[in-house]
């Protein structure tokens, strides 16, 4: 049954109106004054179009956050990623897995609906970080490299367009951005050595408007830093998160990932624009105006794979802050476009080499630095706060060339990771205008999750060994932990409705390039308030979906007609080793030597930088199905 509501666009306007204003004003007229009249959500992936992140509650502060409870818990029914950034309007939130869209009420949990996409066909990597809301519609990205409007009141898909090819290993993983009748998002895919695209769309009827080619060729403004032309055809250059926006300019701020094979920048010659950067383009159009490379003929990874961040310094300097792979926040002029400082924010070390034959080590390695989740802002402190991850990597260039296979990984390189259990993270305070670091506090496991400051004094955000974390924004000082039991690696979201202050955190993600595992439960989202009855925490469990898109019914005798190995695999392992077994982060599966008891025994006990899957969140029965599965994908490999 579905529960009905609408939210007119006019509401909605009023609830970003509000906080606006509340952003602008001094902390002593923040808190209930400003928020108790009306519910205040958290608009789009990072709240504002400008990504900032900033909330500004002060409910939740440094003197209670001690008191901060579980109210409720969503499971979602699925395993494998769960990276979504939670959207709250009024008193509602969505939220999105690989292949479902969930509305539930953002402070009981209970669902309105649930719309699970039954299409036979896969993604690359099955993940996806969230919706765009605009005028009573969802828009996301649909497996198959496909873009969807759905009613925000009913799940009911008003439109679906194809937006890619996934044979190729296109794919739609991020967040759309919506804006003045237009739908904004880009393909993901660098690594399968896709040639990267934006894209702008009606949101009416998702016919599309403009596309903008992030490897340039020809005539394009950057085709000189291709110059072996056929490289640009398989460069790179997707786009792995959400956008930002400057509505008063009508520009766009999209960042680029990494170029293609992606450790192996000898085959690929020159600066290979606009690989490893951030693009502004005229949002009407796709006009390229500007833009900045962080890294210029990249050979070990360093995408630009989180949204920038848009602020001014007190004197009103416009700047943009983007954190990249490369383990550095770069903060960048708005009006001059030059580069003002760069902040470390996890460990460097042979930065601006390249892969050797015989193997160098680098750090960040492609797991580290910052991920999707990127820098916040916060206007009371003037202060950038961000999240990484501290993993290095050893890698070793091949002697003969790689060879570009459509669909299948193009890297270029063979990569060991340090040991999982050494991988670490930071969250981190920088002075928005000088970018000095004025604290850090040193995660015991990865932070990828989303970083959000707050009015009360507070940062949120977690780590993949599945705390929740409050901290003190002046000091760092770690003031509540909660733990969730599974990796927080979506959004950390806080939101005003009936005028009392909620925090919502996603827990339970299993994915790509071996982050460690806690042993924990599958992806769920989790809602907390101050002083919520202790064992009283309300737990809502949606029906399990099945590999081919569908809900089980436990009664109905449908899990016996599924290929429980195949369904684990493309879940929990397809990031690492590809989609058909053929290897990337992870060994090649094809090829390997391994016989079935000797494939399970590995699974059970793995070694390197593969995380421990078992006991938690694999059985005995996954790991047997999983590994005759693997057994049918060296055949097959062998047979091609």
């Amino acid at each position: 049954m579905f529960i009905h509501w609408r939210i007119s666009a006019a509401i909605v306007l009023v609830l970003l109106a509000l906080a606006a204003v509340s952003a602008r004003v001094g902390p002593a007229h923040r808190g209930d004054s400003t928020t108790a009249a009306a519910n205040v959500g958290w608009a789009g992936y990072n709240n504002g179009y400008d990504g900032q992140r900033f909330a500004a509650f002060d409910q939740i502060n440094t003197t209670n956050a001690s008191r901060l409870r579980l109210v409720c818990e969503l499971i979602m029914g699925e395993g494998g990623t769960f990276q979504t950034g939670p959207v709250v309007i009024g008193d509602t939130m969505f939220l999105t897995t690989a292949r479902t869209t969930v509305s539930m009420n953002a402070t009981t949990c209970a669902v309105n609906w649930r719309q699970i996409d039954a299409s036979e066909q896969q993604d690359p990597v099955p993940v996806n970080r969230g919706v765009a809301y605009l005028d009573g519609r969802l828009y996301r990205g649909m497996p198959g490299a496909r873009l969807a409007a759905l009613d925000a009141a009913s799940g009911q898909v008003l439109w679906d367009v194809k937006v890619g090819d996934v044979s190729v290993g296109e794919f739609v993983s991020s967040a759309p951005v919506a804006w003045d009748g237009m739908v904004f998002v880009g393909l993901a895919g660098s690594d399968w050595g896709i040639r990267g695209r934006a894209m702008g769309f009606d949101a009416a009827t998702g016919r599309e408007m403009w596309r903008f080619y992030t490897i340039p060729m020809g005539s394009e403004v950057g085709a000189e830093t291709w110059p072996t032309p056929e490289s640009a055809q398989r460069g790179g250059g997707g786009m792995w998160t959400s956008y930002t926006l400057d509505p008063q300019a009508g520009e766009l701020f999209v960042p680029v990932g990494n170029p293609a094979p992606l450790f192996a920048p000898d085959q690929r010659r020159g600066d290979n624009l606009f690989t490893d950067s951030f693009i502004v383009l005229d949002a009407k159009t796709g006009k390229l105006k500007w833009w900045y490379q962080a890294t210029p003929r990249d050979g070990f990874d360093y995408d630009l794979g989180a949204s920038p961040v848009l602020y001014t310094t007190p004197d009103g300097e416009p700047r943009v802050a983007i954190g990249s792979k490369d383990g550095y926040v770069h903060v960048v002029n708005g009006r001059t476009h030059d580069l003002l400082f760069k902040a470390p924010v996890t460990t460097i070390l042979n930065a601006g080499r390249k892969p050797t034959v015989a193997g160098i080590r680098a750090c960040p390695g492609p797991s580290g630095g910052v991920e999707w989740n990127g820098p916040a802002f916060d206007p009371d402190s003037r202060m950038l706060y961000v999240g990484a991850v501290d993993w290095c990597y050893r890698f070793r260039v091949g002697q003969v060339p790689d060879e570009y296979v459509p669909g299948q990984l193009y890297m270029g390189t063979g990569l060991t990771g340090d040991p999982v259990e050494q991988a670490t993270g930071w969250v981190t305070a920088l002075d928005g205008t000088t970018g000095t670091i004025r604290w850090k506090f040193h995660a015991p496991k990865p932070i990828v999750a989303g970083v959000t400051p707050t009015a009360g004094g507070l940062v949120f955000t977690g780590d993949v060994g599945g705390d929740f974390y409050a901290l003190d924004k002046a000091s760092g000082k770690v003031l509540q932990t909660i733990a969730t039991g599974g990796p927080v690696a979506g959004g950390v979201v806080t939101y005003m409705i009936g005028g009392k202050q909620y925090v919502a955190t996603t827990s339970g993600n299993i994915s790509r390039m071996g982050i460690p595992m806690p042993n924990g439960g599958g992806p769920k989202l989790i809602v907390m308030s101050l002083d919520a009855p202790e064992g009283k925490t309300q737990r809502v469990a949606l029906p399990e979906v099945s590999a081919g898109g569908s809900a089980i019914d436990p009664g109905s005798g449908a899990r016996a007609s599924l290929d429980p190995g195949k369904k684990v695999y493309g879940q929990i392992c397809s990031a690492c080793h590809g989609a058909q077994g053929e290897g990337g982060f992870g060994a090649n599966l094809q090829t390997s030597n391994r016989d079935l008891a000797g494939v399970i025994a590995y699974i059970k006990s793995p070694t390197g930088s593969m995380p421990k899957l078992y006991p938690s969140p694999l059985s005995d029965a996954d790991v047997a199905s999983v590994a005759a599965y693997v057994m049918t994908l060296r055949k097959a490999g062998r047979n091609r």
